[in-house]
């Protein structure tokens, strides 16, 4: 008797048809459940008992016969035996031209009291990375109208930066001012466990309505759910990618990394993953290049390029994060405590900064004049506390008494206000001044 290929056909379409179940146990932020048919990244309703505590979540993975789900609120009043239905998948979104000028939380609702967003393309959130062989070169400077940055860290269209830095010293205010003076078409930012005040300020004082009008902003405060953390970053990620398919030059940023690995930590730990590198782990530094690589450029005319804020903790650059971060990314602004100190703003502390494409994008002159910003901010600091003690007499050194007569006048261009805007023929034509070159 032959195979009934029609029969297995039916078989293997129900087994893709998802079923509900009830809940067996809540165990700290998660629930589990019996669900027959169950997959990684599908959505479940958890009915309430009294018909009014819905919670949605998601399968993160199975112990034994139970699937784990992560819910997207708070599990308050949730216990074994509630009703648990499928409702769909994660995977997906409707995304459309509406989202400009609109601030939305990680499932696309709206947080500015303004109608829902219309969809209109169905998209994958999880999607490869480019196929390395079709990623276009970068050979095209981004101008940020940070004159600091603009000089000394050149950004190309798709590239990849981390802003590393601890707490307090104007990582959001930096972000706001790429994103205002910055020649992107779009900006897509990712305000991920975020503190709630933060958020309306960083709206108001750092984007403003001329940034706001060309920004997308996904919003996931501090107090989310770790799994609405971690799908910020995704929608982030793929609206990005929307708008640079359709020929866009998009700035993404994420502000910031490290929360969205504290996200992810929290989720692998509770699925039963075993902490490794400080408390993380292995799936935190498995994801964070699946989702860093999707930045950049691709096929097409459309560019994608990135910003990642770090948090350091206790400005130790080599913490896990900080140090797989700097392994994937192109280049790292660093922000110096003791520049924030000091009053120089933005506080990008130059020698320890480095951009890894800004020799393909800029021109030799430029190139020389970066190089000779650095070479006296450097200098400078080398012998900054034989010059505090006295220890220092003028006229020991020519190449050190230029550089205590040049340093004050490089840090005056590269001190600028949130509110100022600084084209780059302006800052290169400042330092052309100071070390006796031509102006661009």
């Amino acid at each position: 008797m032959g195979l009934d290929f029609a029969a297995i056909d039916r078989a293997l379409s129900e087994d893709h048809v998802l079923v509900g179940g009830r809940v067996t146990r809540v165990s700290g932020s998660n629930l589990e459940a019996t669900l027959p048919r169950a997959q990684t990244g599908s959505i479940y309703r958890v009915r309430g008992r009294d018909n009014r505590r819905d919670l949605l979540c998601e399968v993160i993975g199975f112990s034994g016969a139970d699937t784990i789900l992560a819910p997207f609120g708070e599990a308050r009043g949730i216990g074994p035996g509630d009703l648990v239905e499928p409702e769909g998948t994660a995977d997906q979104q409707l995304l459309s031209e509406d989202f400009l000028g609109r601030i939305v939380d990680p499932l696309g609702a709206p947080l500015d009291n303004k109608p829902p967003v219309r969809g209109t393309h169905l998209v994958p959130l999880y999607r490869p990375a480019p196929n390395p062989l079709t990623r276009l070169t970068i050979d095209t400077s981004l101008e940020t109208g940070v004159s600091v940055i603009d000089a000394t860290a050149t950004v190309g269209l798709g590239q990849r930066m981390g802003v590393f830095a601890g707490p307090g010293v104007g990582k959001s205010t930096l972000l706001g001012m790429i994103a205002r003076f910055g020649t992107s078409d779009v900006n897509v930012i990712a305000l991920i466990g975020e503190r709630g005040r933060e958020v309306r300020e960083f709206v108001e004082r750092e984007l403003g309505p001329e940034g706001l009008a060309k920004t997308v902003l996904i919003v996931a405060t501090g107090d989310a759910a770790p799994i609405l953390r971690v799908r910020a970053a995704v929608l982030a990620t793929a609206l990005a990618e929307y708008f640079r398919d359709r020929g866009r030059h998009v700035m993404l940023a994420m502000d910031s990394l490290t929360r969205l690995a504290h996200a992810l930590r929290e989720i692998g730990l509770s699925a039963g993953e075993p902490p490794t590198t400080r408390g993380y782990p292995p799936s935190v530094f498995s994801m964070l290049p699946k989702i860093l690589e999707r930045a950049g450029n691709a096929e097409g005319p459309g560019t994608m390029t990135a910003f990642y804020t770090v948090l350091v903790d206790g400005d130790d650059m080599t913490e896990p994060i900080a140090d797989a971060a700097r392994s994937i990314l192109d280049g790292h602004l660093v922000l110096a405590r003791k520049i924030a100190e000091s009053g120089r703003y933005p506080a990008v502390d130059v020698p320890a900064s480095l951009s890894r494409v800004a020799s393909e994008v800029i021109e030799p002159h430029h190139a020389m004049l970066a190089t000779q910003a650095r070479a006296v901010l450097s200098g400078y600091e080398e012998i900054r506390e034989l010059i505090q003690v006295g220890a220092y007499q003028t006229g020991t050194d020519p190449t050190v008494d230029r550089t205590v007569e040049l340093y004050p006048h490089v840090c005056e261009v590269f001190q600028q206000s949130r509110n100022e805007h600084r084209s780059m023929n302006k800052t290169l034509g400042a330092l052309g001044a100071i070390f006796g070159g031509k102006k661009r």
